[in-house]
């Protein structure tokens, strides 16, 4: 084959997938540019369109099927889009984007839940139509017909979505309303129902890009978060908002996907993100985007501060209670049998700081990071490499761990920090996902196996015991194993707990809480908002670290799923489930993700779509997580509510007890 065979070829390979990510990109982008939505479902009404034109395609063939699902497919898809926007995006317009982000990772468990109990776990393959089988040859050239095909079509309706945004007077109607809502209301246009148009319009997008790239290759459950990675690049790229952003930074990505895969083969999948982490370094808007920050705030609106119907003393005592009934959990294990409960509550353990790690920098400087997972999978991955290669001492390897995390976070806060709001959010992704890429290609860490084998020493120097290799107490006051480990495991979330409510106690806690109320006024009164917020964002990593290092020494392996983006979207869920801003809320809500994803999953395989629901409705009706519920009773039905009024008006926002 011909050096310039080779050039066309990756050329127009480039072009077939770019124009995909052109249409995914291009609504994910309208969407956000109109209706300040970065939608994370976008992925799923992506692989969703795939799905409903293979059942389309089946009974009908690949004469015909093809054609119908691509018309149906995308209309069923947009009018789904409507829908969601109507009951669940509509009534959070005014709030902070994080409520989006928190919704539309709700709808992410729905959707993909759903697609697995309709077309089950694994990847189906419908066929191409006959007619654009086989290859188009031209001067001795030779290329698939439905390839080309794709870039046809797509390039079609890319100019045909850009003639209705900007020669149409529902494109005019969009754009007035993304540039000032209420002026258009005041003319007396439902500027409402056309953001219910504008998201039906990006989620069809999103649907046709499902069909035409399903029969390219297939439809698995996967493809939506797997569409979403190169997606957040392009819009990054080419601007948030912007459509010729969309479309210029959706070839792009193609391309340079296509050619490093022949020519740079050990770059592929890090060489992106790298892009998109210097593109909003340099300029956070991308390339064709404006410099409106479309951020209003920092989500204060979702701390709770109101931590139930008490004050601080009673919530100390509670606190106390709590710690002392978890103590008791393996006496109850031994004396009923129920052994499983101690690996179920050595998770919950795991996840609750991890969880605080996040609520740290969250719910008290306002930095919504959704690279949270990178500090765990390094913290994991520190510890396991001086397990395997230096000690088995479990405190060499934490404290390995946490120095790890703690570097690497003050690093990317440093180049971090100088954006806000959601190109903040952006940028910890993209370093997330670089981060998720790169384990994959260092064969001293495992690679896509991961790492195995560890034994672990509670002590230094060679002297201490193996937890499972001795045996205190008697029954039923008698530990081993994973006994003990639970015991080590509480303390050590209890004293970091500790440290962490001193800290916020503190001077420095009083800082960040006014950073996070109003960066711009602490700034005045003399504060580095910067180096205040690196910190905090150190301290986080380190927590999440140390969490990362006590999931080794209980599971004795680790793997590149600890880095990937997902895990970060379930701590955020965590945090506000519990209630951001409190500490102690998170670690309640990982509590109870984790434990209703133990008792459902053992009921039902769609234990994601039922919880995917709950949470969708705590997001529109108990933003403020669980930790508030016993005053919104109290507040709904009256009891107690004169009492507690006191209690509550000495908690600040963002009570730390």
């Amino acid at each position: 084959m011909s050096v310039l065979t080779t050039l066309l070829d990756q050329l127009l390979n480039g072009l077939t997938i770019g124009i995909v990510y052109v249409l995914l990109a291009a609504g994910l982008s309208i969407i956000f540019g109109v209706m300040d939505v970065l939608n994370f479902a976008h992925g799923e009404l992506f692989a969703l369109g795939g799905y409903l034109a293979f059942s389309a395609a089946a009974p009908l063939g690949p004469e015909t099927g093809f054609w119908v699902g691509l018309v149906v497919a995308p209309l069923v898809v947009g009018g789904l889009g409507m829908a969601v926007e109507r009951f669940t995006v509509r009534p959070l317009y005014g709030r902070s984007p994080l409520y989006h982000i928190l919704l539309t990772f709700g709808l992410v468990l729905i959707i993909n839940d759903g697609i697995k109990a309709i077309w089950g776990r694994q990847a189906l393959q419908f066929s191409q139509p006959p007619a654009l089988g086989g290859a188009l040859t031209v001067l001795g050239y030779s290329y698939s017909k439905y390839n080309l095909f794709m870039i046809g079509f797509g390039a079609l309706l890319a100019v045909a979505t850009w003639l209705v945004l900007e020669r149409t007077r529902f494109g005019l109607i969009v754009r007035g309303g993304a540039e000032d809502r209420e002026m258009v209301r005041n003319l007396g246009i439902d500027i409402d129902r056309y953001y219910t148009l504008v998201f039906g319009l990006g989620a069809a997008l999103a649907g046709l890009a499902g069909v035409i790239l399903g029969a390219y290759q297939s439809v698995s459950p996967t493809m939506g978060m797997d569409a979403m990675n190169p997606a957040f690049v392009i819009v990054v790229i080419g601007g948030l908002g912007s459509f010729p952003g969309a479309v210029i930074g959706g070839l792009a990505v193609g391309l340079i996907q296509a050619f490093s895969r022949v020519y740079v083969p050990q770059l592929t999948g890090l060489v992106l993100y790298l892009i998109m982490i210097v593109v909003l370094l340099i300029r956070p808007q991308g390339l064709f985007g404006t410099a409106v920050e479309h951020t209003p705030d920092s989500g204060s609106e979702l701390l709770t501060g109101r931590g139930g119907l008490v004050g601080r003393v009673m919530t100390r005592r509670l606190g106390v209670a709590s710690v002392a009934a978890l103590a008791l959990l393996p006496v109850v294990a031994n004396v009923f049998d129920q052994g499983y409960l101690v690996t179920l509550f050595i998770n919950i353990l795991v996840w609750a700081l991890f969880a605080m790690s996040l609520d740290f920098v969250m719910g008290y400087t306002g930095l919504v990071s959704l690279g949270q997972a990178m500090f765990y999978g390094l913290g994991s991955y520190a510890a396991m490499l001086v397990l395997v290669n230096l000690t088995p001492s479990v405190l060499v390897a934490m404290v390995a761990a946490i120095a790890v995390s703690a570097v690497v976070a003050w690093g990317v806060g440093f180049v971090s920090i100088r954006v806000s709001g959601v190109y903040f959010a952006m940028i910890t992704l993209a370093f997330g996902i670089f981060f998720y890429n790169l384990v994959f290609k260092v064969p001293w860490v495992g690679g896509s196996d991961g790492m195995f084998g560890a034994t672990t020493l509670f002590g230094l120097g060679g002297v201490g015991f193996h937890v499972n290799d001795i045996t205190v107490g008697y029954p039923p006051f008698q530990f081993t194993g994973q006994s003990l480990y639970y015991y080590f495991l509480l303390g050590v979330v209890v004293a970091t707990y500790l440290v962490a409510r001193r800290l916020l106690r503190a001077p420095f806690g009083s800082v960040l809480k006014s950073i996070r109320e109003n960066a711009q006024r602490s700034e005045f009164v003399g504060y580095d908002v910067t180096v205040y917020k690196r910190r905090a964002f150190t301290i986080s990593g380190a927590m999440a670290g140390l969490a990362g290092a006590l999931y080794v020494f209980n599971y004795g392996y680790v793997a590149p799923a600890n880095f990937y983006w997902l895990r970060s979207a379930e701590v955020v869920v965590m945090v506000v489930l519990g209630g951001m801003g409190t500490l102690f809320g998170p670690m309640l809500g990982a509590g109870v993700f984790v434990g209703f994803k133990d008792v459902l999953s053992s009921y039902i395989a769609q234990w994601r779509l039922v919880f995917g629901l709950v949470f969708v409705l705590f997001v529109i009706f108990i933003p403020q997580g669980l930790v508030s519920v016993p005053a919104l009773l109290a507040d709904r039905f009256g009891s107690g509510a004169d009492e507690a009024a006191p209690e509550l008006a000495n908690q600040e926002s963002g009570s730390d007890d």
